[in-house]
């Protein structure tokens, strides 16, 4: 006799209500934050009380998490079996996003404000954003390393710096951009640093900056990349 426990699938209305549920609270979260954000709230929003909403996430950790895992799932929306694309399309697929983005001025604030609140002792969000940081530096190493196979070069000692500086700028563009939409323009300026990071592994040159300190500065990378390459 088969033990194979049937899980049952949630039904439509339900599913309505729980995306209606991490919509408010991405709002409620983005603009106050996690610990200040009440559930009550996000409650009044969506015509619930404090304990439907526990009904349905259980905690307000959990609502954090599954908020994070809602923001994730907007970067892939439209993309072929919701999967990141390799190789150069990965870093075309980062342009794409900084230009969808500036439509969604909402969910971009509250990855701001809950990244930065994450690096507090205790946030519920930490784990989250390490393991996210983490894989997003190793996704962007791949792809580096297809573009190099598929160029036949070998990879260059820079792409781990690469990787973790094209991240550093998309979301230090968006914290500018929603201090100061009227004066920094998210999309072209993250699609200028993508393209100069990623033009800067495969095609490396020397610095324009010169000297400008011992070894771990950019002249000391310049050096290194001109060696390799």
């Amino acid at each position: 006799m088969s033990t194979t426990r049937h899980v049952p699938r949630a039904r439509p209305e339900t599913l309505a209500k729980r995306t209606e549920i991490l919509r408010a609270a991405t709002a409620t979260f983005g603009a106050k934050g996690y610990n200040r954000g009440p559930l009550t709230e996000i409650a009044d929003q969506v015509g619930m009380t404090h304990a439907g909403i526990l009904h349905h996430f259980g905690s307000k950790d959990q609502l954090l998490v599954e908020v994070l895992k809602f923001r994730d799932r907007t970067d892939v929306e439209g993309l072929q079996d919701q999967r990141m694309p390799d190789g150069m399309d990965r870093f075309r697929h980062l342009v794409r996003t900084a230009f969808a983005n500036e439509s969604r001025h909402g969910i971009v604030q509250a990855y701001a404000v809950l990244s930065a609140e994450s690096v507090t002792e205790g946030h519920p969000g930490r784990a989250y954003f390490e393991e996210r940081y983490r894989t997003l530096r190793q996704d962007l190493r791949d792809a580096f390393e297809d573009v190099c196979a598929e160029r036949g070069i070998t990879v260059p000692a820079t792409v781990d710096r690469a990787a973790a500086s094209i991240l550093a700028v998309m979301d230090g563009l968006q914290v500018q951009w929603l201090l100061a939409r009227d004066d920094v323009e998210l999309a072209e300026a993250s699609a200028f640093a993508i393209e100069a990071l990623v033009s800067a592994v495969l095609d490396p040159r020397p610095s324009p900056l010169g000297d400008a300190g011992p070894g771990t500065g950019a002249a000391g990378a310049a050096g290194t990349r001109s060696a390799e390459a």
